[in-house]
């Protein structure tokens, strides 16, 4: 009876387990989803939640093979859903960034940043960040999308 039991108790840890790997599988793909962009060769990767190392490590390696199979020349991420709570600390998040942007510009890819609020502006300004002075920066998704369009001698025309 007791074996049974055992048995049994491994039997649910193991499906546990299982169901704990899937959930975070899942949570590895939608942390970052990656958008096509109606600018060619543009993706749009909006950035929610907390930014931990690690989240912010898987966020980037997503980008990172996205660029790579997708032949992405421009990777747009937009910051608008992040506190300065859900950043953390800003000097990791800063070092990370210089990470992000020296791996894309490696790849030979532009990355523009969108959405930065007042408050996060101000502490990466505190930091006296290095790469500060690098960051192509836009309030808004729109208007990175028409700086792209513009840079790429794209102009939108209505159907209508």
């Amino acid at each position: 009876m007791i074996k049974s039991e055992l048995e049994w108790m491994r039997e649910e840890i193991r499906q546990l387990k299982e169901q704990i790997s899937e959930y975070e599988h899942l949570i590895k793909d939608i942390s970052a989803p990656i958008i096509p962009s109606v600018v060619p060769d543009t993706i749009l990767v909006p950035i929610t939640g907390r930014l931990s190392t690690d989240r912010f490590h898987i966020i980037v390696q997503k980008i990172l093979d996205t660029v790579h199979t997708k032949q992405v020349g421009t990777v747009i991420i937009d910051f608008t859903a992040i506190t300065e709570k859900e950043a953390g600390e800003i000097e990791v998040l800063g070092r990370n960034i210089e990470k992000l942007i020296s791996s894309l510009g490696l790849m030979g890819v532009q990355v523009i940043f969108v959405g930065f609020s007042p408050s996060i502006t101000r502490v990466l300004v505190k930091s006296k960040l290095t790469v500060l002075g690098e960051l192509k920066t836009f309030l808004s998704f729109r208007s990175a999308l028409q700086f792209l369009m513009k840079q790429k001698g794209l102009k939108f025309e209505s159907i209508i």
